[in-house]
């Protein structure tokens, strides 16, 4: 485990001077290819920015509403049928499209239920085994302007519902 603490130290660090090295052995102005795609990244933060402004907003206001409660609620009996923790819904819902608001909904998780706690544990694990599937579909979808997802949403969604069942299954070993 120590090497792993000394290892994680250093990656960034090597990795840095790997790609500077290689970019000057291979005689490629390093600098110039940086700012082109520091320029490029910054074009592609402006074409999405009102999409992550308009998810941000979304989650804000259905979480101070008090929606996803109701919505908690009327998942109640599915949530019982198949043995996930009602309590963890919201935060299940806020994941699939924001990341950092799901962090909240953790952290309150953790002061309310401990993060020692069958709850603390199985959302630990969630948030690791679920993606952030409409942020991940609008934000790239929109860079790369794809326009038919196919199965796209599907996929994701029974890959969350997978993710989900998961730290069930491994939160109670």
């Amino acid at each position: 485990m120590g090497f792993l603490v000394y290892l994680s130290d250093y990656i960034m660090p090597l990795i840095f001077f790997y790609v500077v090295g290689f970019g000057l052995l291979m005689k490629v102005s390093v600098y110039d290819e940086f700012v082109k795609g520091a320029k490029s990244g910054l074009s592609t933060v402006v074409t999405i920015l009102p999409t992550l402004i308009g998810l941000m907003m979304g989650v804000g206001v259905l979480r101070a509403s008090g929606a996803l409660d109701a919505f908690g609620r009327l998942l109640l009996p599915l949530a019982e049928l198949l043995h996930f923790p009602v309590e963890l819904i919201p935060l299940s819902v806020v994941k699939m499209f924001s990341s950092s608001a799901a962090t909240g909904l953790l952290l309150d998780i953790y002061q309310k239920y401990g993060t020692d706690s069958l709850l603390g544990r199985i959302a630990s694990i969630s948030m690791s085994c679920t993606e952030t599937i409409f942020y991940t579909m609008s934000v790239y979808f929109i860079a790369a302007r794809v326009n038919k997802t196919r199965w796209t949403l599907a996929g994701a969604l029974l890959a969350t519902v997978s993710g989900l069942a998961a730290s069930v299954v491994l939160a109670g070993w």
